[in-house]
């Protein structure tokens, strides 16, 4: 609720949860991915809900999941619902985890604030496995920036030379896992970041994300964002190797790896697919 002093916002909490049974509360921008949590439910189900991350979703597809959630919630029997599960038409099916007391107390200041309270019950609402995206953390275990590298600027400064409020361009595929392939800077804080080719993504498949979703889980892209110029774009070309690897040996956290278990001889048979990066101007 930007603009607004705290009386203000407070009187608008107040307001929402009388009206409608709760307020929903959207953080987005900056250096953390979106999460939107509840004030106010916890008084007739016992806990507020929060989704973090899920940026395979639009805002208002976000929206419609928290409803579902809540009505849940509201019709199960207080001991059942921290194993709910519920489904939202063309959009997935979804469960719940109990959130863990360090992700509440960094996450839901708005409640905290709210009631005057350390800790407030909360369930994270998670995606199916189709749905699932990187930004997605895991709140029901305690917080690690190691374990959730996507989240490290919770309790990490931003150090990188390029605003905290960048956004990047993406696509699903980028979201769900896959390697990047192409980076392009247009704007001081705007950016686009694809796996696979740009021009052959679909718009539907088109997604605006905060930059820190995508360089907290590649670490390769650090130097890439502190040294691209506006107006500069870089391409990932593959170069490939394989070789046979006995299970035990580590293996390097900069080259990305392919897996398939070659039956004869019992040994992962691994190919090293190698990415470097070109460096070209954008065409005007």
């Amino acid at each position: 609720m930007a603009g607004l002093d705290q009386a203000a916002a407070l009187a608008v909490i107040g307001k929402n949860i009388e009206q409608y049974g709760h307020h929903k509360y959207v953080i987005a921008g900056g250096s953390l991915p979106r999460f939107v949590y509840t004030i106010g439910l916890s008084v007739s189900a016992g806990y507020e809900l929060i989704m973090c991350g899920s940026s395979f979703y639009t805002d208002m597809e976000v929206v419609r999941i928290m409803d579902a959630a809540q009505a849940r919630v509201l019709e199960l029997p207080p001991l059942e619902i921290p194993t709910a599960t519920f489904s939202v038409d063309k959009l997935g099916t979804f469960s719940v985890l109990v959130v863990d007391v360090s992700w509440c107390q960094a996450l839901l200041l708005g409640a905290l604030d709210y009631y005057k309270v350390g800790f407030i019950n909360t369930l994270q609402i998670v995606p199916d496995k189709e749905h699932w995206t990187i930004d997605v953390p895991d709140l029901s275990r305690p917080f690690d920036a190691e374990d959730q590298p996507v989240w490290r600027w919770l309790n990490q400064d931003w150090l990188l030379p390029v605003p905290a409020k960048s956004s990047a361009v993406t696509n699903l595929d980028a979201l769900l896992g896959q390697v990047l392939t192409e980076v392009a800077r247009w704007e001081p804080d705007q950016w686009e970041m694809f796996a696979g080719a740009g021009p052959d993504v679909v718009s539907e498949d088109i997604r605006v994300v905060p930059l820190c979703v995508l360089v907290g889980n590649d670490d390769s892209l650090h130097k890439i964002v502190s040294t691209l110029g506006v107006g500069e774009a870089v391409w990932r070309r593959r170069r490939e190797s394989l070789a046979s690897l006995d299970c035990e040996r580590e293996l390097d956290a900069t080259d990305f790896w392919i897996f398939a278990v070659d039956q004869s001889c019992g040994s992962l048979a691994i190919r090293s697919v190698s990415y470097v990066w070109d460096h070209a101007p954008l065409a005007q």
